[in-house]
Order: C-alpha cells, then sequence, then structure tokens
C-alpha cells in the first residue's frame, strides 16, 4: 500500500489534518472553499497567515478524501443542530416574539 504524503500538512494525535506548523484544520479551509466557493487566492486573503502553498495542500488533500471529509463535515453539522434543538429558543428570542418586533 502507498502512503501519500501532503506538503504543509499534518495530523493531530486524533489523526485531524492540519496545516503545519499552524492551528487551523484542512476542514476549516475547506468550508471557507465548499460554503462560500472562494477560491485560493481569496482564502489567503482572508487567512493571510496561511500560504497559498498551504492553502492549495490543503484543498488537494480534501478532493484526495473527499468523501471521509464530506462525510466528516456532515456528522460536525448534524451534531450542531441535534445541540440547537436541544436548547429550544432563547428567552431573548422569546421575549422579542411576545413584544411582536419578531415572528
Amino acid at each position: 500500500m502507498e502512503t501519500v504524503v501532503y506538503a504543509h500538512i499534518d495530523y493531530s494525535s486524533e489523526g485531524t489534518p492540519f496545516v503545519a506548523d499552524t492551528q487551523t484544520k484542512v476542514e476549516e479551509i475547506v468550508l471557507d472553499h465548499v460554503a462560500w466557493r472562494w477560491d485560493a487566492e481569496t482564502i489567503h486573503r482572508h487567512h493571510p497567515h496561511l500560504t497559498l502553498a498551504q492553502i492549495h495542500s490543503a484543498l488537494a488533500y480534501y478532493y484526495d478524501h473527499q468523501n471521509e471529509m464530506d462525510a466528516s463535515i456532515e456528522a460536525g453539522l448534524s451534531q450542531v443542530a441535534k445541540i440547537e434543538d436541544s436548547l429550544g429558543e432563547s428567552p431573548l428570542r422569546l421575549k422579542l416574539k411576545a413584544q411582536g418586533l419578531l415572528p
């Protein structure tokens, strides 16, 4: 079995890929790329601490592991939705609704 090494990518002790010498997870870069449709240059403008080489390496990692990373992102979104559902509406939102300030 061949092992692929990605320049600029390291792994946490839990196996999460992140940009070497930073605390930026590959998933964070991927979310900017997928959710906002940002290209590498736009991501670089928003995250100037990352080099274009680091960003391109993170995107290459994503496209080589797209199914796995998409599933991880979906699981995270599902977990957030469950937490939000369990919290119910905030007291402030309820108060504003009672005052007719929110639908």
